[in-house]
């Protein structure tokens, strides 16, 4: 990751983080119920970008905060949000398209059928 100009959200590709989060790190989720009930990073924590602001209290204190949707729009405005109200967030490009296409894996909460990104 690199530092971004002035007014610009940080973020780093699929690719560069670690198959396996470091400690004090965390995956945020900011899609909606129906596209986490579809497929997700095994490890992240879901809180919809629709929701956000009266769920703040559920935002994992982390060290480093990934931020991630379907493409990497809905999380770089969320990613943006956080940093303007202190925390330390950096949107993951290309969101979990890019996930999914680099065979990083994912779990579903259907019972039936392969997880997906919806």
């Amino acid at each position: 990751m690199t530092t971004p100009p002035p007014g610009q959200v940080p973020g780093v590709q699929p690719e560069e983080l670690p198959e396996q989060l470091p400690e004090g790190s965390a995956l945020l989720d900011v899609r909606e119920a129906d596209e986490w009930r579809a497929g997700h990073a095994p490890e992240a924590v879901h809180v919809p970008m629709s929701e956000l602001v009266q769920r703040l209290d559920e935002i994992p204190e982390a060290d480093h905060l990934y931020v991630i949707c379907r493409s990497g729009g809905r999380s770089a405005k969320v990613t943006a949000y956080l940093n303007a109200n202190g925390w330390d967030a950096v949107n993951v490009e290309r969101g979990m398209n890019g996930w999914s296409s680099i065979g990083r894996p994912l779990v579903s909460e259907e019972a039936d059928g392969e997880p997906f990104v919806l």
